[in-house]
């Protein structure tokens, strides 16, 4: 398949808001495209690189390479020169690069250079795409949108998918199981404004501690245990202590969900951070695991010797967990069984007012009559914290002055829109140590795609957490809104600015 029909549809689909219409665009384009073509063409049209950050700046992009006349770039030719431009490293590098990019451009029509241009700087945003593009394959295919939903799931990913259905018809996607060893994306959960709010929403649930640890999903086949972020990349090499606990666990065949938390010598949770840069670790494990070691703590189990526990209830599923992992490595609940029961409803608040005493970020309330909905943020799990937090995506940051000179320091802060933009709603350089500015201004250095000496304009792909006490009118903001008293709590490597809240989020709780 030409990238200029890439280049092509991302404008289309960019042109409309409705979600019909892009689904039938992507369809018509997967009924054109071939079957190893498409694991490049779905992140392409997501604004997504196969092969992740490549080194080249926005600088060399800027500058001006006459255009091809007539289409000829592949959409494999094309991954395939990104792919080799990645690779190359070591002493001059950077001009090889260069030199290749150039090249590359140069093949390209002025439609699909300002495609690829988007595409490396992070500037191809479609709005909510993924889940377009599931359906979108299904209608391409002729297959029930929710069992391709569910292969995908549990795939991990649409590529694989995407490559199966269209060689080998519906028929395939009976072949994408829950394995051992092949992680899954994770259920997520919405929010609540209260513990009691959650109880009446769910009917017969559960309140969990909420740990504020990095989410794990830890899979064991015999002796082989290999433990995958909520990303699911796999970071066993750096988390040995985990691995080490899971093999004293009793089966031999299991998929657990959970945290990996850092926890001082009183039980208290560590700082974030501590616990963040530990996962993160790459380089001499067993030093930083001496300094900062971590316990694995779970809350739900998939599969134990060859079940496929997913669609079990949540009540059923616990039953597994209990009897194959012990309380200690458990996180605490309560049960209110009878929503309607005031002792059980002031219980489970106790509960919660306890779990913040402890040093926990809040509680999760889940309904024990619902399924693992993996791949998605279920209904059926609702998150309480005390206090307003939202997920922003930062958009730019200014150069500080006094004894910030020379670091990034006033965030400018923005949720995403249903099209996949974002807007402004604020800016904050509140909350933030020396440690973080020194990290954040080598960090958004490397996304940045211009600086005018005062503001850093940057791709909008970091996420930061961010405390507020409220919401306040603004003429000066495109959504009519800013946020009272912002400051930054944390950086969350972990998610993608797709997973950042979105602007009907912060609307919704505008009082």
């Amino acid at each position: 398949m030409l990238l200029a029909r890439i280049a092509l549809v991302s404008l289309e689909v960019a042109a409309t808001s409705a979600r019909t219409r892009k689904t039938a665009l992507l369809a018509a384009l997967f009924r054109d495209a071939e079957p190893d073509d498409v694991p490049v063409v779905i992140p392409y049209l997501a604004g997504r690189l196969p092969q992740g950050r490549l080194g080249i700046g926005w600088s060399t992009l800027r500058v001006p390479v006459t255009p091809a006349g007539e289409p000829t770039l592949t959409v494999a030719g094309t991954d395939a020169e990104l792919s080799a431009i990645g690779a190359l490293g070591g002493p001059g590098s950077q001009a090889a690069r260069k030199e290749r990019l150039t090249r590359l451009l140069g093949a390209a029509t002025a439609q699909e250079q300002h495609f690829l241009r988007g595409l490396l700087t992070g500037e191809v945003r479609q709005g909510a795409l993924d889940a377009v593009a599931v359906d979108a394959l299904a209608d391409a295919a002729g297959a029930p949108r929710d069992e391709v939903r569910r292969a995908v799931m549990l795939a991990g990913s649409l590529g694989p998918v995407a490559r199966t259905l269209l060689a080998e018809g519906p028929g395939a996607l009976a072949s994408f199981r829950l394995t051992v060893g092949r992680p899954v994306q994770p259920m997520l959960a919405h929010t609540s404004r209260s513990v009691t709010e959650a109880i009446d929403r769910l009917g017969p649930c559960v309140v969990e501690e909420k740990l504020d640890g990095i989410r794990v999903q830890v899979h064991r086949d015999g002796p082989q245990v290999r433990v995958y972020t909520r990303a699911l990349d796999d970071i066993t090499d750096r988390l040995p202590e985990v691995a080490a606990a899971v093999t004293r666990l009793r089966a031999d065949r299991f998929i657990l969900d959970g945290e990996a938390i850092a926890l001082g010598a009183d039980g208290r949770p560590r700082p974030f951070q501590e616990t963040a840069g530990r996962v993160g670790s790459r380089r001499d494990v067993a030093t930083a695991a001496d300094a900062v070691p971590v316990v694995p703590v779970f809350f739900d189990v998939l599969s134990v010797d060859g079940r496929d526990l997913l669609d079990l209830p949540l009540s059923e599923r616990h039953r597994d967990l209990a009897s194959l992992v012990p309380e200690e490595m458990r996180v605490r609940r309560v049960a209110v069984e009878y929503p309607a029961d005031e002792r059980r409803r002031a219980a489970a608040v106790a509960f919660s007012e306890d779990t913040l005493a402890r040093g926990h970020e809040g509680v999760v309330v889940k309904g024990t009559a619902a399924p693992y909905s993996a791949g998605r943020r279920g209904a059926s799990w609702l998150k309480v914290k005390p206090v307003h937090t939202l997920d922003l995506v930062v958009l730019a940051a200014e150069w500080g002055h006094g004894r910030r000179t020379g670091r990034l320091s006033n965030l400018h802060l923005g949720a995403r829109r249903d099209d996949g933009t974002f807007a402004m709603l604020g800016k904050t350089f509140k909350g933030l140590t020396d440690t973080m500015l020194s990290w954040q201004t080598q960090r958004l250095r490397e996304l940045a795609t211009g600086d005018d000496g005062h503001v850093v304009t940057v791709r909008p792909e970091l996420v930061v957490e961010i405390a507020y006490d409220g919401l306040q009118s603004s003429t000066r903001y495109p959504e009519g809104v800013t946020l009272r008293f912002a400051r930054v709590l944390r950086y969350r490597e972990d998610k993608s600015a797709e997973e950042a809240d979105t602007v009907g989020t912060v609307l919704s709780r505008r009082g």
